[in-house]
């Protein structure tokens, strides 16, 4: 049998279609707008690692309290209204359909600007999760899940009445994403709420460390990874004017980086109390994801085979080439770092910063560029006002990049290497961690320098749309097309039978493909299994294992104080700059003391375990120092540590400790499914439980300070206390003989 072509339409086989490109303009400016705001606590951040007085002495401007701020404000808001413009133009185009309801699309765009600012709220005033890239509370979180299960239902409804019956590639990274991201979201925002602000995790300790990195390293998978990766496929042969190098490729690409990312999350917790088996599962993923990975980018960069000529003149050109190189660049190095011996030096060090910024400013931020200087034009029936600012705003972009990654690679391996490193009398040859800090600093500033570079380039873009939006004839253009209605699948199915009887494999493979192409819950339920298989086996076998080893018997649960005093320390974001584990390294026992075992941590809801190191391990920080040592370091750090940059913490002197929602935290925490062994007394009067505490160590505080004005201003209801009985805990569960 052989293929012989379609007939072209008849006019009464036509539909009209009128694209909604009034949502995609939407989506654009709320990208760069909020690229700024990203940006500009981005840079905040960064000068207050170099001058702990930028905090300001406020409880609402510390470093703390802003890096979740900042994280989100790039992640979610600048990077997600980029993905969000890319496929609601890409989308109607790629299925011949407006978007099915113009209602979910605008409750789409409102209900993640109305997300992101509540996250803008809550973060700075302290009301956080405490889990790395899921900080936001839980009414929150089911708000997030509610505006991407409306944007999923908008596009596979739409998938459902479209006019071209076979599925783009672009639109299988675009279902990939948006399963994956609600599977990532809802398991790890399992939660039971204590309040309206706060909630404790159902996983906790070891449990909920496999499950964070789980979401923390896919949410790097399937929000800034595949959607910007579908982007590519769509608007890069567009902005070239050429087809994808290789359709079958793109094939292989995507089920191949669909099936193994989803594994990778356990090398974030390589040398640490996780199993020995998920370590290795972690890596072994981590270095086969390196096929794909680069397989998309050689697709990627290989669609331009005879447009080189054009990216020398094109700034849109310049900007995926660009995006697509520091792609391949980003994922060559996640396996790099994964390997054993790399992630010794460095782990909790700047190297991983700046690892995950090239990949958010090089990968995402200049395709987020890309998009505005193709869309704008194309949405105005216009030129763009100014090619030169465009390729400025390139090399503006391109330099800041390179100058961040450059910075904190150098930073990150001394770092790495100054905390590992033993004289030749076999002891540690930098003791003291201020050492480390201060070789640190000159590289902050020049953070601080690329991040107001960085944002410099997103003034110039926004200036250029201006411009362009102003010169444009009319205003926004709608677009209307003529389309053939949907292919009956009979007329499909001959074609693909006669594809098939074709003699090349490769035919073939396109053809017996295109079988999944065309029918839209195949490929759903294909995308769902291929994510479910790597998600349940790295997470259920450690959930089992948990909860069947023996408990160290030494090992109790917070006291009521002691578990005030923690939620104290994770609204305060302590947790953003000290880990609480000490590796299995030689250098990390020589210097904390022993190594953190899996079940001294059962208790912890989240795990703390942390990911940098801006200040030292805080694990074994119990019984070390007095509390009058404490008491002294949080109202002015470098009075017990010259040159420290951590911030001060006057407010805790004077705020009292929240007894009133101590009934619910332990109520939670003792029900089901949590299960935490309390003592019925204490489940029964928690209050009373901490406040006999906070007296005890407010009177042995009173008697080691030394200036009568200090001991006057020690308040037993203070926050200070409950941070000091929190603090004075760390560690010190593990008795000696007791170690397992």
């Amino acid at each position: 049998m052989t293929d012989s072509p379609m007939p072209p339409p008849r006019e009464a086989d036509l539909d009209t279609v009128t694209y909604d490109d009034r949502i995609v303009l939407w989506f654009i400016w709320a990208s760069l707008i909020f690229g700024v705001v990203g940006l500009l606590v981005g840079v905040i951040l960064a000068v207050q690692l170099a001058i702990p007085g930028a905090n300001l002495d406020l409880p609402w401007t510390t470093y703390g309290r802003l890096r979740p701020l900042h994280t989100n404000a790039v992640i979610f808001a600048f990077a997600g209204n980029a993905i969000f413009a890319g496929f609601y133009y890409a989308t109607q185009r790629l299925l011949k359909a407006r978007m099915w309801s113009d209602a979910l699309s605008k409750f789409h765009f409102f209900g993640w600007q109305a997300i992101i600012a509540a996250a803008a709220i809550s973060l700075p005033l302290g009301w956080t999760s405490g889990k790395e890239y899921a900080e936001l509370i839980w009414p929150i979180d089911i708000a997030i899940a509610l505006v991407w299960v409306a944007w999923t239902v908008n596009t596979v409804a739409t998938i459902m009445v479209r006019r071209e019956r076979h599925l783009y590639v672009a639109i299988w990274f675009l279902l990939a994403t948006q399963i994956g991201v609600a599977m990532l979201h809802v398991v790890n925002s399992l939660s039971i709420p204590t309040s309206l602000t706060h909630s404790y995790s159902v996983f906790s300790g070891v449990q909920d460390a496999l499950v964070q990195w789980w979401y923390g390293h896919n949410a790097v998978a399937f929000f800034l990874t595949t959607p910007f990766l579908g982007l590519m496929y769509y608007y890069l042969p567009k902005a070239a004017e050429r087809p994808v190098y290789s359709y079958r490729l793109s094939i292989i690409h995507f089920w191949s980086l669909i099936f193994l990312y989803i594994w990778s999350g356990p090398h974030h917790l390589l040398n640490q109390a996780t199993p020995e088996w998920a370590q290795t599962l972690g890596v072994t993923f981590s270095i086969m994801l390196l096929a794909p990975s680069w397989g998309g980018m050689i697709n990627g960069l290989l669609t331009l085979r005879g447009a080189w000529d054009r990216v020398r003149q094109d700034p849109v050109l310049k900007f995926w080439v660009a995006a697509v190189t520091f792609y391949g660049m980003a994922t060559f190095e996640g396996p790099l770092l994964s390997l054993r011996s790399v992630n010794a030096l460095s782990h909790n060090s700047e190297w991983t910063i700046g690892h995950v910024h090239g990949g958010a400013m090089g990968w995402n931020g200049l395709i987020a560029f890309a998009l505005a200087y193709w869309l704008i034009p194309k949405l105005y029936k216009t030129t763009l006002h100014s090619t030169g600012l465009a390729n400025l705003h390139f090399w503006t972009a391109t330099v800041a990049i390179f100058l961040y990654m450059v910075a904190l690679w150098i930073a990150g391996i001394a770092q790495g290497l100054m905390t590992l490193q033993f004289n030749d009398e076999a002891r540690l040859m930098y003791t003291d961690w201020m050492e480390i800090v201060r070789t640190t600093i000159p590289f902050y500033w020049l953070r601080a320098t690329a991040g107001l570079l960085y944002m410099a380039g997103i003034f110039l873009c926004i200036y250029n749309i201006i411009m362009t939006i102003r010169k444009a004839p009319g205003g926004l253009e709608t677009t209307t097309v003529q389309v053939p209605r949907l292919i009956p699948d009979v007329e499909v199915g001959k074609h693909i039978d006669a594809a098939l009887d074709q003699p090349t494999a490769r035919a073939k493979t396109n053809a017996l493909h295109s079988l999944v192409e065309r029918w839209p819950t195949t490929m759903i339920v294909l995308i769902t299994i291929s994510l479910v298989i790597g998600g349940f086996c790295e997470i259920v076998p450690q959930l089992i294992q948990g909860a069947v080893t023996p408990k160290i018997a030494s090992v109790k649960p917070y006291t009521p104080l002691e578990l005030a005093g923690r939620d104290i320390y994770i609204r305060e974001g302590c947790n953003t700059c000290h880990t609480q584990m000490v590796r299995t390294l030689r250098a990390e026992v020589e210097r904390y003391g022993d190594y953190t075992r899996a079940g001294e941590t059962i208790y912890d809801r989240p795990f703390v375990w942390g990911s940098k190191r801006t200040g030292p391990d805080l694990w074994r920080e119990g019984g070390l120092r007095p509390h009058s040592w404490h008491w002294a370091h949080m109202e002015d750090p470098t009075s017990m540590a010259q040159g420290s940059t951590m911030p001060r913490y006057p407010w805790l002197y004077t705020w009292e400790t929240d007894y009133a929602a101590l009934p619910s935290k332990i109520g939670v925490l003792a029900m089901p499914p949590l299960y935490t062994p309390y003592d019925r007394e204490v489940v029964k009067d928690p209050v009373s439980t901490a406040k006999a505490q906070a007296k005890q160590v407010a009177d042995e505080l009173r008697t080691q300070l030394t200036d009568p004005v200090d001991r006057a201003r020690v308040k037993d209801d203070s926050e200070i206390i409950a941070m000091i009985a929190y603090l004075q805990r760390l560690g010190t569960d593990l008795k000696k003989g007791a170690a397992k």
